[in-house]
């Protein structure tokens, strides 16, 4: 697939940088600063990083993208993460691909990363629908927003 074909996500429209690299169509990650290969997954996460950036002010030095975590002693990779100045989790946020349905299964996953990240808000994304939460930690459960605080309206 030429990254030309990509499919139309329900995010505003934004300026990406392309290129060929050993026959794979890649897009330049301005956060990870390095030319990633376009799956449809990526297409998105790269649409949710500029949607934070762009839209909610976030601070690309505050924001992570793919790093590896340990959660029930396996390995696994968030998709985005927004940090608080001080280093703590504000934002989690997973990706899916544009076919994967957003089920409870995605929410269970986002949960368990969200034991070790701990987290304020999280947000469920496959590029045509997404879910924002905010978790309210005493009773240890998310409850749905409307929207994404702005980085100003972040509370700790």
């Amino acid at each position: 697939m030429h990254f030309y074909e990509m499919e139309k996500l329900h995010f505003p429209d934004y300026k990406f940088r392309f290129k060929i690299k050993e026959n794979k169509n890649c897009v330049f990650d301005s956060i990870r600063k390095k030319w990633v290969v376009i799956t449809p997954e990526e297409w998105v996460r790269q649409h949710c990083a500029h949607f934070l950036i762009n839209e909610k002010q976030y601070p690309s030095s505050l924001i992570a993208i793919e790093k590896k975590i340990s959660v029930f002693q396996t390995v696994k990779r968030f998709d985005l993460v927004v940090y608080y100045p001080d280093g703590q989790v504000a934002v989690l946020i997973e990706c899916k691909a544009p076919k994967v349905k957003i089920s409870q299964k995605v929410f269970d996953q986002l949960a368990r990363y969200n034991l070790k990240l701990n987290s304020d808000y999280m947000m469920v994304t496959n590029g045509l629908s997404h879910y924002y939460c905010k978790m309210d930690k005493k009773l240890q459960q998310y409850k749905f927003m409307e929207h994404l605080p702005d980085y100003l309206m972040l509370k700790k």
